[in-house]
């Protein structure tokens, strides 16, 4: 006997009832830093602290959008969820940069139309214009194949482990417990691109020759060359590429392309609660 309270033209309509047992983590988003004390400490500039928590927050942010373009794109099952898996460590990093950075200079989070439920670290990362992005011109490049990811993931895992490893000691100690958490997650993304970047090397002709391609193409947008990847390098028989650093200055037009992908459904429903 059909139950008159159900309503079957809506497939998702029994989903959005008071019972939250069917979900795993629950269906809503709560503040990542609740319950955490966001003030900001003394002596520090609460506009810079902002500025470089939306530096790195946006590094992961659009970096994990590009390694979630791999879902069902990877040469094998296994690697297409690593790179989900990676993807979203960046993104739980960059959510918690975020946050980080609204909390310490609230001026930095666009004004959405009133009655938005938009979080604050929603409202950086999907209402904010290119111009306004702090992120490197080495996570913005599209992916190219599945060399040139790995070697682009290898560079930024590097100077990313070491920076959060110096970011240990800072003197905000939100900054300092969201470095501790990555420094697990960015050690695993260092290792699994050494990982590839040594297969690849060693494997057939066309692997080298897409991976030494895929090096040439990121290497000019490097901010810095970890002791790490020397080493990598080293053992790989792999040499460092003769181009030098890109010296010009601004985001690339892959940013924008990223975020208008990115960006498009939250910005069409500002009001909507997802």
């Amino acid at each position: 006997m059909t139950d008159p309270a159900i309503d079957h033209d809506n497939s998702y309509a029994e989903l959005l009832g008071s019972d939250d047992s069917q979900w795993a983590f629950g269906h809503d988003f709560e503040d990542p830093l609740a319950g955490v004390d966001t003030s900001v400490p003394e002596g520090l500039d609460a506009g810079e602290l902002a500025q470089e928590c939306l530096r790195l927050g946006d590094d992961a942010l659009v970096l994990s959008h590009r390694l979630s373009q791999w879902c069902s794109h990877a040469p094998d099952l296994e690697l297409d969820i690593a790179l989900a898996n990676i993807a979203l460590d960046l993104l739980g990093q960059a959510r918690l940069l975020l946050a980080r950075a609204a909390a310490a200079d609230p001026s930095v989070v666009p004004v959405l139309p009133e009655g938005s439920p938009v979080p604050a670290e929603d409202a950086l990362a999907y209402f904010r214009e290119a111009a306004a992005f702090r992120c490197s011109r080495l996570v913005e490049l599209e992916n190219g194949d599945f060399a040139q990811t790995t070697a682009r993931l290898l560079l930024v895992a590097s100077a990313r482990l070491a920076e959060f490893e110096r970011l240990r000691e800072h003197a905000d100690p939100v900054l300092v417990a969201i470095a501790a958490k990555g420094v697990k997650e960015l050690t695993y993304h260092r290792d699994f691109a050494a990982q590839w970047f040594v297969t690849l090397a060693q494997g057939t002709a066309e692997s080298r020759r897409r991976l030494e391609a895929g090096l040439a193409a990121v290497w000019p947008y490097r901010e810095a060359v970890e002791p790490a990847v020397t080493q990598v390098l080293t053992v790989a028989e792999v040499d460092e590429p003769t181009a030098g650093r890109s010296v010009s200055r601004g985001h690339t037009e892959a940013l924008s392309r990223l975020l208008a992908e990115m960006q498009v459904v939250a910005r069409a429903h500002p009001r909507g609660q997802w």
